[in-house]
């Protein structure tokens, strides 16, 4: 989501004719190189079925054996939608080379949780960021909505 207010404040700066920027057209993507990090999500499980969520009431989709369904799904949703909006216009002006989305998408634990901030957690996901970097480079396939390896390359060497 800050992918997409990051390159509208920097189309804003451009159409203003800021002095620090150079004057290019905002839609001009093959000049820009995006980064998008993300903060890490919990491991993607199919902990319901549509059959089953289809026979939920109000209370079925705000509780459900101790998750919050309705937030599961938003929370997800939003990031997706940003990676999938952004692959899709950097990949139909040909130009998918510069956006890089980093994501671990593998969390579990305390180490999912955005409010356990002990010493100990977050040293756990300093090491989870660590080898984050060692992995190959991913980018979600448009078709089906997953991420998959695109590369031999990590993602460490593909920052440098």
């Amino acid at each position: 989501m800050f992918a997409l207010a990051a390159i509208n404040e920097i189309s804003n700066e451009i159409y203003s004719g800021s002095p620090d920027f150079f004057p290019i057209k905002s839609t001009d993507y093959h000049r820009y190189l995006v980064l998008s990090l993300g903060t890490g999500t919990q491991k993607c499980e199919e902990k319901y079925s549509a059959e089953i969520a289809g026979k939920w009431g109000v209370l079925g989709w705000l509780t459900n054996e101790g998750s919050s369904p309705l937030i599961d799904v938003f929370s997800q949703a939003s990031g997706d939608m940003v990676d999938f909006h952004l692959e899709t216009v950097f990949k139909a002006l040909h130009c998918e080379k510069n956006y890089i989305r980093i994501q671990d998408d593998t969390l579990s634990g305390d180490l999912s949780s955005v409010d356990v901030a002990t010493e100990e957690n977050l040293n756990g996901l300093v090491k989870v960021a660590e080898e984050l970097l060692k992995k190959p480079v991913t980018k979600v396939n448009l078709a089906s909505g997953v991420n998959e390896c695109v590369s031999h390359r990590s993602n460490e060497q593909i920052l440098k």
